[in-house]
């Protein structure tokens, strides 16, 4: 199987989707521990870091922690299939984020119970000294829950404790989630387009549900596709917008960059009949209340 971008290339490799087996899913309920079933260099501003209170205060003494999750072998009893090609999704995630200043760990093959535990313990670290906090999952899912290597976990449960209440350290500070998985098993036939062309902190109560972000690969109850040699057309795509707009474009305008090069330059090309020249649409939830600048440097 090879993977067709609009401009003409072909990537090597399978186009696939993190998803239960596709004849599986009709008949087959999901094991697991809750809920339902899987998958230019110049300065932006001159006002200085912490002066604009529309923008993030970045004059911290580091970025912070990112959290990477990959989940690439599951236990048979779960019927998911090893996903190739997420290695190299969680490489480039390293790569990107310790480009963009975070301090990456990253997990292999967890469990719901070690991811559940993993999330729990960094959301107890001190985070005084960080301007923000980044978790990538990379798993088969399904909407509103993401795999274990042995199951599945609601992702509400996996973010909860960084909420303002819980994790004082990041109150009014960006918590960002970029998810690559399934939230569903329709396809994307895509349509055709006919074009025209040629101050600050103070002491104020803030809800404990803002200043979150959460980046999904693919819109509600759709598949998320993922090549098999090159990673998914989500992390490929975050990955070198990140890399390209930083210090450049606030974070929801990076974003909106990520939508368009997944949705225009991407295209499944797969051996099972109807599941090629598929198309996807990432889903991008913000409760931020300010821009988000990552470092030029």
């Amino acid at each position: 199987m090879a993977e067709h971008h609009a401009d003409g290339d072909v990537q090597s490799g399978g186009d696939t989707v993190d998803a239960l087996p596709l004849f599986k899913r009709l008949n087959a309920k999901p094991k697991g521990s809750s809920g339902t079933a899987e998958e230019t260099d110049s300065s932006p501003s001159s006002k200085t870091a912490g002066s604009d209170p529309y923008r993030y205060k970045m004059d911290y003494p580091c970025m912070g922690t990112c959290l990477i999750i990959n989940n690439k072998n599951f236990h048979s009893s779960t019927n998911m299939s090893a996903r190739n090609g997420t290695d190299v999704d969680a490489a480039d995630a390293m790569k990107t984020f310790s480009k963009l200043g975070y301090k990456v760990n990253v997990a292999n093959d967890q469990t719901t119970k070690e991811m559940t535990q993993l999330l729990y313990k960094v959301s107890k670290e001190d985070h005084s000294n960080s301007a923000s906090f980044a978790c990538v999952l990379l798993s088969h899912g399904d909407e509103g829950v993401i795999y274990g290597t042995d199951g599945f976990e609601k992702l509400e449960d996996l973010t909860k404790n960084f909420k303002g209440d819980r994790c004082r350290s990041l109150v009014g500070k960006p918590k960002l989630f970029f998810i690559q998985a399934c939230r569903g098993s329709d396809l994307d036939g895509g349509s055709l387009v006919e074009t025209d062309s040629v101050d600050a902190q103070t002491s104020e109560r803030i809800p404990v549900e803002a200043d979150f972000l959460y980046a999904y690969s693919t819109a509600p109850g759709y598949y998320s596709w993922r090549n098999t040699q090159n990673g998914s057309w989500f992390m490929q795509s975050l990955c070198e917008m990140l890399l390209h707009f930083r210090g450049e474009l606030e974070l929801m305008q990076i974003m909106t960059r990520v939508n368009r090069k997944v949705a225009l330059n991407f295209e499944s090309a797969s051996n099972l009949p109807g599941y090629s020249g598929k198309k996807q649409i990432p889903c991008i939830v913000s409760m931020l209340t300010k821009d988000f600048y990552f470092p030029k440097n």
